[in-house]
């Protein structure tokens, strides 16, 4: 028989049968829903030929495919380098030496709070910097100043007793947040870096909007052709599932790393050895109990 748990009793009949009939009336709901929706659609003639047909075209799924790679590319690039600038930041943000640490500060809650949008069309038209490298930096920028954020709140996060104890071992300070501190503080901060991650793989579709050929460019162009009845839902329809697989394969990047660091020989448990019988001193004899 099992135990009742401790913190809310178990429903009882009534009580599953009212849970029963909320989850059908949602279940109605978000049917309904789901309907009105692809009336509309059907209403409207989003799903007729002449939109669908430009994805037939090889030059369209070419198109596609490029401006695909080149969202990637953007993504890949940015990504690595707001991991550097975060941790550069977030070094300097944790130093002991007050201006290091106070222009760290500056430049965070700068980069932080200003829009990535502004940053990129700054770096574009004011500086006169090619797409690419100014969709990287403005992205750079503020995914940066958010990491270097989440890299010093993990830090923080380690037990204060941890530092203490490597600080009485003789560690220095370097040490102790290469081999202490920071090893503790990745399992805290995976989740925060990947949501962050997500959302500069979702930014870099402002490239559009300074002609760089990423994919939202490549469906815009699809969408803005009178050839094909302009087809902006369709374009909707198969570019957005798109992004959310991209998002949804980094969460489940995160999750197997996660998992892959609970079962790392260093955290697993030590295998309990039963005590044996002592070693025999030279020349002695095994100890013997005193006789009556």
């Amino acid at each position: 028989m099992t135990a009742a748990p401790a913190l809310y009793d178990v429903p009882g009949p009534r009580t599953r049968r009212r849970h029963a009939l909320y989850g059908a009336l949602s279940t109605a709901v978000l049917l309904a829903l789901l309907a009105w929706i692809l009336y509309l659609l059907f209403h409207t003639g989003q799903f007729t030929a002449t939109k669908w047909t430009p994805f037939e075209y090889q030059g369209i799924q070419l198109l596609l495919l490029r401006g695909l790679g080149n969202t990637l590319k953007a993504f890949a690039i940015a990504a690595v380098l707001s991991l550097a600038l975060g941790g550069v930041l977030a070094t300097g943000r944790l130093s002991d030496h007050r201006p290091v640490r106070a222009l760290a500060t500056l430049v965070v809650e700068f980069f932080r709070a200003m829009p990535v949008l502004v940053m990129i069309f700054f770096i574009f038209v004011a500086l006169k910097v090619q797409p690419l490298p100014a969709l990287v930096a403005g992205l750079t920028l503020y995914n940066g100043s958010v990491l270097a954020e989440v890299f010093r709140s993990g830090v923080h996060a380690v037990e204060r007793g941890q530092r203490e104890a490597a600080f009485a071992l003789g560690m220095r300070k370097t040490q102790v947040m290469a081999h202490v501190l920071v090893p503790q503080a990745v399992r805290a901060m995976l989740p925060a870096i990947i949501s962050q991650l997500v959302v500069a793989l979702k930014d870099t579709s402002l490239g559009f909007l300074i002609t760089y050929e990423e994919f939202l460019h490549a469906g815009k162009l699809i969408a803005s052709n009178l050839d094909y009845d302009l087809p902006f839902i369709p374009v909707v329809m198969v570019i957005a599932p798109i992004y959310i697989g991209m998002c949804m394969l980094l969460s489940w990047f995160a999750g197997w790393v996660s998992r892959r660091e609970q079962r790392s020989p260093k955290t697993e448990a030590v295998a309990h050895v039963p005590a044996g019988p002592g070693a025999l001193l030279p020349g002695g004899e095994p100890p013997m109990a005193p006789k009556p």
